[in-house]
């Protein structure tokens, strides 16, 4: 698929943003119990879809699996933005 100059839109469900928001609070949570860097291991499973980057303690790992990449993604974008006084819809 090439490339476009057209700007692309990108739809996500937003069914699951609560629920995709509680996983990552918990992975943060397990992950800091475990003593790795949080924020790292979670860049670092986003960036390679490699699942080792969350070990299966308190369940994280099966957790995280549960969602697509993207959709991890967009709340993590979505809860940035609001945090910054961003209204999003």
């Amino acid at each position: 698929m090439g490339f476009t100059d057209e700007t692309v839109r990108f739809n996500l469900d937003d069914s699951n943003k609560r629920e995709i928001s509680e996983t990552l609070t918990n992975v943060y949570r397990s992950l800091e119990e475990k003593g790795y860097n949080p924020i790292n291991q979670i860049v670092g499973y986003v960036l390679s879809g490699d699942p080792a980057y969350v070990p299966r303690y308190n369940d994280a790992r099966n957790q995280i699996r549960k969602y697509e990449r993207d959709e991890i993604v967009e709340e993590l974008v979505r809860f940035y933005l609001q945090g910054n006084g961003i209204d999003v819809k």
